[in-house]
């Protein structure tokens, strides 16, 4: 007669299973204080004390048919403590007496085949791994679960999500914190192109509008030259109504300047010059004399 598994180890490993399948197919931790998986699990667990309560039945009558020799062996392995029983069957070698009753008859340079059977602790883990292979390949054939595309506008859906939030808890730059940094740069490229290249040109080498890599410039209200760009684009221009005042007029906002002077400055203070033999246009204004930031 087989020992029979402790009822709170088949509780533990039922709820472990069910929680594994709520995972899949909710993708959500919220579901352990759903009303529908706390029920399930209360009925399980009166389900499987219901099963054990049979087993005590069936056991005792199947044990009263034993032999005393019988009784008196079952008796014994009871005794040995359920989890190092457990590893017994799963790792314990077999005595000489064992392999002789388990021997083929038929070797190879002296050494003898046995007809062992697959070790316990193979099959458990051979048998969870085709029931997970099944639940996860219906949960990925009917639900979201494990979908890339479903995972990424999830977390790009957050990202956005995030960013706004930023957006509407940080004041946008004005003129007087706004500083340079290289982290803006490639925002500001965007910016520029958007907004600033029909008339500057790409690279900021000038057309309608001056030649933003020379230092030569037409307005100097700033000290500055990331303040002085920052202002210009922000104000517009009081000598030519085609530089329009891109942050008066609502068109950019503070962050979008910031990333925009800092695109300009970088082109202006860290790239070579664009000169009119290289395609660029011809300097306007006066040379500029900026205070270091």
């Amino acid at each position: 007669m087989k020992r029979r598994t402790p009822v709170y180890i088949t509780i533990l490993i039922i709820i472990t299973i069910m929680i594994v399948i709520y995972y899949m197919f909710i993708q959500s931790g919220i579901f352990f204080t759903s009303p529908y998986f706390l029920g399930t699990v209360a009925i399980s667990i009166v389900l499987v004390l219901i099963h054990n309560s049979i087993g005590d039945l069936i056991e005792n009558d199947k044990f009263k048919k034993l032999t005393p020799e019988q009784q008196l062996e079952y008796l014994e392995t009871k005794k040995v403590p359920y989890f190092k029983a457990l590893y017994n069957d799963a790792f314990k070698k077999q005595s000489n007496t064992e392999e002789k009753d388990i021997l083929i008859d038929h070797g190879f340079d002296g050494i003898m085949e046995l007809d062992n059977q697959l070790p316990r602790w193979w099959l458990g883990l051979f048998w969870f791994g085709v029931a997970y292979c099944i639940i996860y390949m219906i949960a990925y054939s009917f639900t979201d679960f494990a979908d890339p595309t479903k995972e990424y506008e999830i977390e790009h859906k957050e990202q956005i999500a995030s960013i706004e939030q930023w957006m509407k808890e940080t004041p946008p730059p004005t003129i007087e914190n706004a500083v340079y940094s290289a982290d803006n740069i490639a925002a500001g490229e965007e910016v520029y192109r958007a907004n600033c290249a029909s008339c500057h040109n790409d690279g900021g080498r000038g057309g309608i509008g001056p030649n933003l890599t020379d230092n030569h410039w037409i307005n100097q209200p700033e000290k500055t030259l990331f303040k002085n760009i920052f202002h210009m684009v922000e104000n517009g221009s009081p000598n030519n109504p085609a530089m329009q005042p891109f942050g008066k007029n609502g068109v950019l906002t503070g962050f979008d300047i910031q990333n925009v002077s800092a695109y300009i400055y970088h082109i202006n203070q860290e790239i070579q010059p664009i000169t009119p033999e290289q395609g660029g246009a011809a300097p306007q204004g006066t040379p500029a004399n900026w205070e270091k930031q």
